[in-house]
């Protein structure tokens, strides 16, 4: 029997699969080269840009006349996507053909479903739950091993569907963490340990024995082993001095820093939450540079943010001048459903925001022909 999974999204997401992959080999699957040679496929899914749910739906249906030859086939979609609201419903109304749709907080019951399609061939449909971080593994990132220490967000940035689809976050305990990465050192072929979660910075907030970003890294510098030790994502509000004194100090952790802007302009991070201004996302960047000179920094940006007037992009473009990122994510916004930008007025046209982005783009690229010619 032979499995083949298809991952959209981000890192946390591949790791996740990774786990997909640990249950169903546990299981007696193998990995299979395409998809025409599997026993069950499953779409491990994304929620945070419309152009993603649109790849799954077209997808999913294109696996139809699959289904269709082989009966026995077993098809599963999970992930973001299926927490949100009446997302489950309507997947299995447009696709009957589909087995199995679970959410993210199910993922350690997947096993169970596939056991039971395979004997009454019946939908499941679940979102509540709590997620298991003792899930076999099967890792496939080469020399990169993840390691998830929290899971869900509390920012609630307007534009952002994750609170509601990763719920609140939660904390593993150091000790938990510490484990997990004890194993991947004896296991000596790993050289890179990538630590995960929607805001890495607001780490042990949640936990009631003073744990916090700072104190894991530290933790995790401590343990024996030949490894290089990253993460992501930061928040910039939550980005502390003593965390880059940790990074500054410790040999272990890569000098690199992905700190998401979003927009250089006031009222635009005004309006999408993010609790920090340009002046102060600034002078977190001049701290980082004073402190770690030789630190690769990276950032998001979103433009065509509702709203958004031709001057404010114009603080983004003047914002990314001015720090000259290692490189930059840069984004067309979309309306998430059941965000609260998606119910702001002034949603920007397409076009407008096609120009912005590539003139964004456009100026990434200037610059890293200039840094690179010196």
């Amino acid at each position: 029997m032979k499995y083949f999974i298809v991952t959209y999204g981000c890192q946390m997401n591949v790791h996740e699969s990774e786990k997909i992959a640990g249950i169903l080999e546990n299981l007696g699957y193998s990995e299979a080269e395409k998809r025409e040679d599997a026993d069950i496929i499953v779409f491990n899914t994304c929620a945070i840009r419309e152009g993603a749910e649109d790849r799954v739906f077209g997808n999913v249906g294109n696996l139809k006349k699959m289904k269709k030859r082989n009966r026995d086939l077993i098809i599963a979609v999970c992930g973001c996507m299926t927490q949100k609201e009446n997302t489950a419903k309507h997947l299995m109304q447009t696709f009957p053909f589909v087995d199995i749709v679970l959410g993210t907080f199910n993922l350690s019951r997947l096993g169970e479903f596939v056991q039971k399609v395979r004997m009454g061939r019946q939908m499941e449909i679940l979102s509540e739950g709590d997620i298991d971080e003792s899930l076999p593994y099967k890792r496939t990132s080469g020399e990169n091993a993840w390691v998830n220490i929290m899971q869900g967000c509390n920012n609630f940035c307007t534009y952002c569907i994750v609170p509601y689809v990763r719920g609140r976050e939660k904390s593993r305990s150091q000790e938990n963490i510490l484990n997990e990465i004890k194993s991947i050192i004896a296991e000596n072929k790993y050289k890179k340990i990538t630590l995960l979660g929607q805001n890495v910075n607001s780490y042990g907030n949640d936990l009631s024995d003073g744990s916090n970003f700072a104190s894991l890294l530290k933790a995790i510098c401590e343990l024996n082993g030949d490894f290089k030790l990253s993460f992501m994502t930061s928040h910039p509000k939550d980005l502390t001095d003593e965390v880059i004194d940790v990074i500054a100090n410790e040999e272990k952790i890569e000098k690199y820093i992905h700190l998401p802007a979003q927009s250089g302009n006031d009222r635009i991070l005004k309006l999408m939450n993010r609790k920090y201004t340009r002046e102060k996302y600034l002078s977190i960047i001049n701290k980082i540079r004073a402190k770690i000179p030789t630190c690769r920094i990276t950032s998001d940006f979103i433009v065509g943010f509702p709203s958004e007037t031709e001057e404010e992009f114009e603080d983004t473009y003047s914002l990314v001048k001015e720090v000259r990122f290692d490189s930059i994510f840069a984004f067309m916004y979309s309306p998430r459903e059941g965000t609260v930008a998606s119910k702001m007025e002034e949603q920007i046209s397409n076009d407008v925001k096609h120009n912005r982005v590539n003139r964004l783009l456009a100026l990434e690229k200037q610059i890293q022909q200039e840094d690179n010619k010196r």
